[in-house]
């Protein structure tokens, strides 16, 4: 089981709970929020160098291609709990399965979708309803884009599996190489510095492909070079070849966490379009707001995904007496961190909110009642998370699925609905926070009386397997269940 290759190299099974799941999860946090920021400064250049209809274009464009990282984010994830479950078991050689059939498999599909997504660019675009005025700069955008899928997705793919492994400081170090080489050489290539050749609104997509070719060549040079534990040698090349037990178990694991992630935008995209019938400077407001909201969020999820991959290795060891506190120490650190957040937000809303839309903006005192009212909702949100996170650890993924559904749609517009004709607008701010009390009070119960302990995440053999399997002659070790 090459117990030395673990020796101090990513156990999150071992230590005092609170202090290792604090280390493991800030460079999580701190990855999240170097994506966000790269993401305000790519706008930032489009916007400056190429105006409004060019910004939005890219936004046209990035609708697409968060829906496909929603889907990668949900086979990322199986992949993470997956290998995190096989880690604590001291299992390296399986982990190392999981890994190469999750890089093989996924290099050959994000491959695939450059090539078809070059091709359909047009026809997406056409069913976005683009404006015509933005299509052609859209087209533009996207398909160089789409070139960019296979190392964007990849490289997603192999930071989060690192991270099963209980290490997240290698996937920190180099998504900081990643936004530098994205943000630093957009305006080269928008403009045609030096020697480049001026690429307009292509040169903002063509930096994120240069970017996340040379970031994914760098990590793969990385993981060889120190000898990471993941890393495939001789025979274990032959690991990238999918295996089909392993890849369904991705699949059907991977399938309802991505499908959250579309609930949760199709749920802010609907709400959009109500908002957009207060008037300009209400949509103004809320866009204000949503930019804020994307970092307030963040210290959950990151959390979440570190309890997430702490829970599967903790699972995996057999340590279930270890899993209840860890879930406690996430959501405490989730209730300190946005809390604090929020405090310091709403301590400084005016001066904050005023960055994006200026001090006499007739749209600031909205945004600002907006703030106050719905963005403690996060709270509640990050206690949803760090309980989805340790639930999803054992392979319990569609209640959490079921439950985000039930308060993102029919709580939250079902409340919209009975409230708009006395509330008002307000219905619209205060159904974050029923929303995330209706999905935090249904995670809570499903968590101490649901039956997600029962739930296996572990690779289901093939028939052919079972029967060698019962044919063999096993060590008394084989026959351990590594979901607990």
């Amino acid at each position: 089981m090459a117990d030395a290759a673990l020796r101090g190299r990513g156990d999150l099974t071992q230590g005092s709970i609170g202090p290792t799941l604090l280390k493991f999860a800030i460079p999580t946090l701190a990855s999240s929020i170097l994506q966000s920021l790269n993401g305000t400064i790519n706008a930032i250049w489009v916007g400056r160098f190429l105006g409004e209809h060019a910004l939005a274009a890219t936004s046209n464009a990035n609708m697409v291609m968060f829906l496909l990282t929603a889907f990668v984010f949900g086979f990322g994830m199986a992949s993470t709990i997956l290998i995190g479950q096989y880690w604590g078991r001291k299992d390296v050689d399986e982990a190392r399965k999981i890994f190469g059939t999750a890089a093989g498999a996924f290099g050959i599909i994000t491959i695939l979708i450059a090539i078809a997504g070059w091709f359909l660019s047009p026809a997406i675009l056409h069913a976005l309803g683009t404006p015509g005025d933005a299509e052609q700069l859209a087209l533009e955008y996207l398909r160089v884009i789409f070139l960019a899928m296979p190392a964007l997705l990849l490289l997603t793919l192999l930071m989060m599996a690192l991270r099963g492994a209980g290490d997240s400081l290698t996937p920190l170090w180099f998504m900081i190489v990643a936004v530098v080489l994205d943000s630093g050489l957009n305006p080269v290539f928008i403009l045609g510095l030096g020697p480049i050749p001026r690429m307009g609104i292509a040169g903002s997509a063509m930096s994120t492909l240069v970017g996340n070719y040379l970031a994914l060549i760098g990590l793969l040079i990385y993981m060889y070079a120190q000898d990471l534990p993941l890393r495939l040698r001789g025979r274990e090349l032959c690991y990238l070849w999918p295996n089909f037990a392993i890849l369904r178990t991705i699949v059907t694991k991977g399938l309802p966490m991505g499908i959250q992630m579309v609930v949760i935008s199709m749920s802010a995209l609907a709400l959009v379009s109500l908002v957009n019938r207060e008037g300009v400077d209400t949509t103004a407001a809320f866009g204000v707001a949503m930019q804020l909201w994307t970092y307030v969020q963040m210290p959950a999820m990151a959390l979440g995904a570190a309890v997430s991959a702490m829970t599967a290795q903790n699972i995996g060891a057999g340590r279930w007496d270890r899993v209840n506190a860890i879930t406690r120490s996430g959501v405490i650190y989730t209730l300190l961190i946005t809390g604090a957040l929020i405090v310091l937000l709403t301590l400084a809303d005016r001066t904050v909110l005023a960055l994006f839309m200026g001090s006499d903006s007739p749209a600031l005192p909205i945004a600002r009642h907006i703030h106050m009212l719905a963005t403690w909702n996060f709270l509640l949100f990050g206690v949803t998370m760090v309980l989805f996170g340790t639930v999803r650890a054992n392979g319990a993924v569609w209640a959490p699925l079921i439950i985000l559904a039930v308060g993102l749609v029919a709580v939250r517009f079902g409340w919209i609905l009975a409230t708009y004709e006395w509330l008002g607008a307000d219905a619209l701010w205060s159904s974050f926070p029923v929303a995330s009390a209706a999905n935090m009070l249904l995670a809570v119960a499903y968590y101490f009386k649901g039956g997600w302990r029962k739930a296996r995440m572990a690779v289901q053999p093939s028939v052919d397997e079972c029967i060698e399997e019962a044919e063999a002659t096993r060590e008394p070790g084989g026959a351990l269940n590594p979901a607990g």
